[in-house]
């Protein structure tokens, strides 16, 4: 069970840095939307294909689309590593990971916060996911 918790904590960490590393790239997505939609001569296209374009423009931004692989790597390692450990430690344990990474990330990226809310939270969840380790062993 220890190798299937140190998974469970790698999958965490991965996705809560790339969901930080995703929200930067989709801000860079959203500022080239803004600049285009400020471009003259701009013809309306429909709603759909509109949505469609606006998609595919967000997946071709690098900046987005690289940590997205990565996560997604991290959530096909999530379900096979299901198979073999009890899903009441590993969802708590890696969802918890996940949203203490994230605010770790976010705050190394420059992004504002209180920052001694923000590790009174971390240890928190730290607390949690040993708990939570701990009664599963």
């Amino acid at each position: 069970m220890a190798g299937d918790v140190e998974k469970m904590i790698v999958v965490g960490l991965v996705w809560g840095s790339t969901n930080a590393v995703m929200r930067r790239g989709a801000l860079v997505w959203d500022r080239k939307l803004h600049l285009q939609a400020s471009a003259p001569g701009r013809r309306p296209r429909s709603r759909l294909l509109g949505h469609l374009i606006r998609w595919l423009d967000l997946l071709l931004t690098w900046q987005y689309s690289i940590p997205f692989l990565v996560n997604l790597s991290a959530s096909a390692a999530f379900f096979h590593m299901l198979g073999g450990a009890p899903i009441s430690v590993a969802v708590p344990v890696t969802n918890a990971t996940t949203f203490a990474a994230t605010a770790v990330a976010a705050m190394l990226l420059g992004e504002e916060m209180r920052v001694g809310l923000t590790f009174f939270g971390t240890a928190l969840i730290v607390l949690g996911v040993w708990i939570c380790i701990r009664s599963g062993a």
